[in-house]
């Protein structure tokens, strides 16, 4: 094995017994519609023929749908591939990844496998992209900058005017990744629309996914919106036949029934806003969220506080030393970690008289 992989952490999801309620891996509540299952079911009829190399049918709907030509768009396997692609495709020896931390894990374990210098820079005070910072960092070896908004795990947004800026300040040689994999959960209008941005900057790159609002995190699916020059370049690095049959017709068949998709964010945003609300009437640090999770800034205590909730049947994720990501699930499933984390702090809160 390669000396420099042993540097690059293992992204480990334990395994959960059939009755957990599971609300760590920012999955939807909500199965997909029963058409897109009866279409994944035809078309594994043809499971024994190869897809179509590029999704050109899928690209052709987005395209229309977003209102940019399809040789502005890439499809691959989920939103996460594409972060790969767009590293390999625009950095080589010598060069660096440029992103916020806490965000993503997958950008500079990426840039990691790729050979890449990643540089990291730390989230503001309310767990947001420190833009201005981000500038400071800028080298001459910077190729690509990442920016997740909304950001996971913190589920905190960027808003227009300060990207924009970021934008315009940066540098245009360096391809900026607007990573807007949890976008149809935004309720804040001063969220810019990164297509919109993309359209406009040759240097933008937008990410989105199916796997989310669409609940289609098993099946695997998500696209790239940029100038044809970084598609092409998309193109030259991905791993070919990588979206598959099955894949294809999950999302042509979603988007046949994307005029439910607000309906099925809505109910998630509803619950996002009570599970935060209850948190904070109940005394525990969470923040403000844009995305499909709660974030609960935990620091030293958030392997602690996930251990007691997997002890009461709830999963959580917990990032060690910075905080925990609860994603938001069905109502009944909210309502059990709340239960969790009330006692948790009851624990504590005895625990240190006791001590």
């Amino acid at each position: 094995m390669r000396a420099d992989l042993a540097a690059v952490p293992d992204y480990n999801i334990p395994a959960a017994a059939p009755d957990a309620v599971r609300l760590n891996s920012n999955e939807s509540p909500l199965p997909p519609p029963p058409s897109v299952v009866e279409a994944v079911a035809r078309a594994a009829v043809d499971g024994h023929r190869y897809p179509q190399w590029f999704s050109d049918t899928l690209v052709d709907r987005l395209a229309s749908g977003l209102s940019v030509p399809a040789g502005r768009i890439a499809v691959g396997c989920g939103s996460t591939s594409l972060c790969r692609d767009l590293i390999q495709a625009f950095c080589g020896p010598g060069d660096e990844v440029l992103c916020a931390w806490r965000s993503f894990d997958a950008y500079p374990v990426f840039a990691r496998v790729a050979g890449v210098r990643v540089c990291t820079v730390p989230l503001d005070a309310e767990h947001r992209h420190d833009l201005a910072a981000m500038l400071e960092a800028v080298t001459p070896a910077t190729r690509v900058v990442f920016v997740c908004n909304p950001n996971n795990p913190t589920g905190t947004a960027v808003r227009r005017r300060e990207l924009v800026d970021f934008l315009d300040r940066l540098p245009e040689r360096i391809l900026v990744v607007l990573d807007e994999a949890y976008r149809e959960f935004v309720d804040d209008p001063d969220v810019p629309d990164g297509v919109a941005l993309a359209r406009e900057r040759p240097n933008v790159a937008v990410i989105r996914t199916f796997s989310k609002a669409y609940g289609l995190a098993g099946v695997r699916v998500g696209y790239c919106v940029a100038a044809p020059a970084v598609v092409s370049a998309v193109h030259k690095v991905s791993v070919p036949f990588a979206v598959s049959g099955l894949a294809q017709a999950a999302a042509l068949a979603a988007l046949d029934c994307a005029d439910e998709a607000p309906a099925r964010s809505a109910t998630v945003v509803r619950e996002r806003r009570r599970l935060y609300a209850r948190l904070v009437q109940g005394g525990h640090p969470a923040t403000p969220s844009q995305a499909n999770f709660v974030w609960l800034p935990l620091a030293e205590r958030a392997v602690d506080f996930a251990d007691f909730c997997a002890r009461h049947n709830v999963l959580v994720r917990a990032f060690p030393g910075d905080g925990v990501r609860v994603t938001v699930g069905l109502p009944e499933e909210n309502d059990a970690f709340l239960s969790a984390a009330a006692q948790y702090l009851a624990h504590v809160t005895a625990a240190t008289r006791t001590g």
